[in-house]
């Protein structure tokens, strides 16, 4: 283990010490930190900037777009969507030719959904958890209406306050009659990792096919797509890919199925020859048959670049110091902070537990917004009252953490938080 435990009671120098010993610690000075006393605990919702980034994408500006013009395209960008496709495969355990760079998570989720179910006709249930992200249920949803209704979604209840799904519940959930399984690996409040391994197998007993939503543990948790026999899988590279706002998603079709599915959208880059231009879709072989309209190149670069720094970490030394991180700051939050009225909100086995930890307060909405107002700390929110602190592994800091609860409980200590509002704002 690179990591011992960072005792809490040693204090700010336990922290420092624990830093001065981590290997992943000069990453960080890979990226832009314009304020050092920040603490950014949502590298789970916008991964820092890499500086490589910047000198990446001013060179495609600069030479790529500026000089070579079209002519890009036939130098680099139109196989981008596959080449970055394959560095998230690495980071996933998918070998080359099952992962696309592209879309949206939401998009790349319609179509593996529809894909899905148009691959098992004879099935009518649909089954996915009520803590999934509401934007997965909602593309549930709009598939289900899609198919006239005929189909039922099965929502399986967390039977511990939006902490876990125990397997039991899941594995019942999953009949014959089922003919989708959708999931986040990790979900967004708690952290939750599933079992991605078994409920695979489950699926695949009963004849269902499986769609993993990754955007909560590419790049901060390990998986085997190829060895766990997955199916469909998305996510989304602005987390902790690093991949800049709103950067495209990605979409993994395991290469057993992709001659026996289609997406459900016909785009011009999803057509066996796009340059033939012909009027009558016939759908590529292989992966680019998901593929859609042209790939966003200077978004798609960002991606690239993020991933050419982070791949060679490897994930199972990012999992190790994301633990480590993860242990650190819930001890501080035993000590610094279950006696002011907090709650867990985040399973305390490592094991079950992604890269990042939900606190919850009744006023963690004005509390959230004291923190970032009067802190330099960072979190965000999640409903009802979820402060979710986002640890990314080559970023955040163990002085980092220790300076965020710190300030967290000051500003609790204080009552500074009761001067903000409870009405939400748009964007929490």
């Amino acid at each position: 283990m690179a990591y011992s435990a960072v005792r809490s009671e040693a204090g700010r120098a336990g922290a420092v010490l624990a830093d001065s010993n981590d290997p992943l610690a000069p990453y960080r000075e890979l990226f832009v930190i314009t304020d050092p006393e920040l603490v950014y605990f949502d590298g789970n919702s916008l991964g820092r900037l890499p500086k490589k980034t910047m000198n990446h994408l001013q060179n495609v500006i600069q030479q790529e777009w500026g000089t070579q013009l079209i002519r890009g395209w036939g130098t680099g960008w139109y196989d981008a969507p596959h080449r970055v496709g394959d560095k998230i495969g690495s980071l996933i355990g998918a070998a080359a030719g099952q992962v696309l760079a592209c879309d949206s998570t939401s998009v790349n989720l319609y179509k593996a959904v529809m894909a899905a179910l148009h691959a098992r006709p004879g099935k009518h249930t649909v089954v996915s958890d009520a803590m999934n992200f509401p934007s997965d249920l909602y593309i549930l949803q709009a598939a289900i209406t899609h198919y006239g209704n005929t189909h039922t979604l099965r929502l399986v209840q967390s039977h511990d306050a939006e902490l876990t799904v125990t397997p039991d519940a899941i594995a019942a959930a999953i009949t014959t009659d089922t003919a989708l399984v959708c999931l986040s690996h990790v979900t967004f409040k708690s952290g939750f990792i599933y079992d991605m391994q078994e409920i695979t197998r489950r699926a695949h007993e009963v004849g269902a096919l499986v769609v993993w939503d990754l955007s909560h543990s590419a790049g901060a948790v390990p998986m085997q797509l190829d060895g766990w026999n997955v199916d469909f899988a998305v996510g989304c590279c602005y987390k902790f890919l690093n991949g800049g706002p709103g950067a495209p998603a990605f979409i993994y079709v395991n290469k057993n199925i992709q001659a026996h599915v289609t997406s459900p959208i016909w785009g011009w880059f999803g057509q066996k020859s796009p340059f033939a231009f012909d009027i009558d879709y016939t759908p590529a072989d292989g992966i680019d048959r998901f593929l859609a309209g042209t790939p966003p190149m200077l978004a798609l670069s960002a991606v690239e670049a993020s991933l050419d720094m982070l791949v060679p970490v490897g994930m199972h030394a990012i999992r190790e110091k994301s633990i480590a991180l993860t242990e650190y700051l819930i001890a501080l939050y035993d000590s610094h902070l279950a006696e002011l009225g907090f709650s867990l909100g985040s399973p305390r086995d490592a094991a079950k537990r992604g890269s990042h930890v939900s606190i919850r307060h009744p006023l963690g909405y004005q509390i959230n917004q004291a923190l970032i107002a009067e802190q330099k700390v960072i979190p965000d929110f999640r409903e009802p009252d979820n402060l979710r602190l986002g640890l990314s592994p080559l970023t955040t800091s163990f002085v980092e953490v220790w300076d965020g609860v710190d300030r967290i409980r000051a500003t609790v200590v204080a009552g500074t938080h009761h001067k903000y509002p409870a009405a939400r704002k748009a964007v929490t």
